[in-house]
């Protein structure tokens, strides 16, 4: 019989001895296991504490207020402004040209100069006109002298009444010639049509000259249109006689004042804007057409509205937001302020003021200046420093 068959017994030799652990080993993974239970509790131990210390210690800790500036929102009447952009355009102005052909005999202008309506500017060669007027002039005598003559007969009926039709007739055929002579002759000295400055002159003595030729433009500053557009929607606020001041980035800080003169019947289809035309007196000569200018137009003024400084508003993707300021009792029984960022709703900006239409009421107190170093709920006092000045209309440059 094989004894590694049978049941309960193994297949190693009867007379080999069972392995046992040494007890050494043993003791060492239960020390190395306990140690690094340790370890590991310790850590957590120790990352829990930290959490709770720091929690505790932001719960408790309070930072020092925040200086700021204030302001007080107050009910005021906004001026009710329609800003646009436009250019300006002269009431009259014209390149001077002449009606005819001719040779240039003389220039009796200089360039840049102010003339009168009526003053000569060109002369062109008008000899041959000349001859035939004092031609037209002596036909016209000679014709006067049969005229009378014929009447004189006639009236005495010794001559016949077609004698003095004929004797007329050539009589105003004679006038006709001068008449058309002289117009000829006044075609050929260019005069100034209004009172204007002259241009830069753009011909020369000698110079063969065609109908329609410019000459020098000829342009009165002494008035001006302002020439500019609005929406459709703004449109229904315009009416004729309204005042309107305009700027011009060449005389900074500076406003000229006219009124509006012409509102185009008619809107645009492809832009659905509207023309205006407004006249500006210009006594001193110093805007000049083509200038491109800001108009603005005095509306009537709105009911009074709750405004801000213009620098306490936070502009922002999310929504226009103020720092709103509010009394905090401590435990302590002091009094302190706090911050808190309130949404509003802003409308116009004029003069460094922002319209408050929704979210503040007159009297409430905002931060005018320091607030990108708050945060919502944060303490705050008031800074003695004064408010930066904040100028009504920047600079152009």
């Amino acid at each position: 019989m094989n004894i590694v068959t049978e049941h309960k017994i193994s297949g190693r030799p009867i007379t080999e001895k069972p392995h046992k652990r040494p007890v050494r080993m043993v003791r060492w993974f239960i020390i190395v296991g306990t140690l690094l239970a340790l370890l590991v509790g310790g850590l957590v131990w120790f990352n829990y504490f930290r959490g709770k210390m720091i929690a505790q210690f932001f719960a408790t800790m309070k930072p020092p207020p925040t200086s700021v500036n204030i302001a007080t929102a107050t009910s005021e009447t906004i001026p009710n402004l329609l800003t646009a952009v436009g250019d300006l355009a002269a009431v009259h102005q014209v390149n001077v040209t002449s009606d005819v052909n001719g040779r240039i005999t003389d220039i009796m202008f200089k360039a840049g100069a102010s003339v009168k309506e009526g003053t000569p500017l060109v002369q062109l060669f008008d000899g041959p006109e000349q001859g035939d007027l004092a031609n037209y002039k002596a036909q016209q005598r000679v014709a006067q002298i049969s005229l009378d003559r014929a009447k004189q007969l006639a009236e005495r009926q010794v001559g016949p009444q077609a004698t003095v039709d004929n004797a007329q007739a050539v009589f105003d055929q004679a006038s006709a010639g001068i008449a058309k002579t002289e117009a000829i002759i006044s075609q050929k000295l260019v005069r100034a049509p209004f009172d204007g400055e002259l241009g830069v002159r753009k011909v020369e003595v000698g110079q063969y000259l065609t109908a329609g030729t410019q000459i020098v433009s000829l342009t009165d500053l002494s008035m001006l249109y302002a020439n500019f557009t609005v929406t459709e929607k703004d449109s229904g606020q315009l009416k004729v006689g309204q005042i309107v001041r305009i700027a011009v980035d060449a005389y900074p800080g500076r406003t000229f004042e006219g009124k509006i003169t012409t509102i185009e019947p008619q809107i645009a289809a492809d832009t659905r804007n509207i023309r205006v035309q407004a006249t500006i007196q210009n006594p001193d000569k110093i805007l000049k057409p083509g200038m491109f200018v800001t108009t603005t137009v005095v509306l009537p003024d709105k009911p009074p509205v709750v405004t801000v400084p213009e620098t306490a508003v936070d502009y922002t993707l999310y929504g226009d937001s103020v720092y709103l300021l509010s009394e905090k009792k401590e435990e302590d029984g002091k009094t302190s302020l706090i911050a808190t960022r309130t949404f509003v709703q802003t409308g116009k900006r004029v003069e460094g003021r922002a319209e408050i239409l929704k979210g503040l009421k007159e009297g409430d107190r905002v931060v005018a200046v320091g607030q990108l170093k708050l945060q919502s709920g944060s303490a705050v006092t008031i800074s003695n420093d004064p408010v930066p000045p904040i100028p009504a209309k920047p600079p152009r440059y």
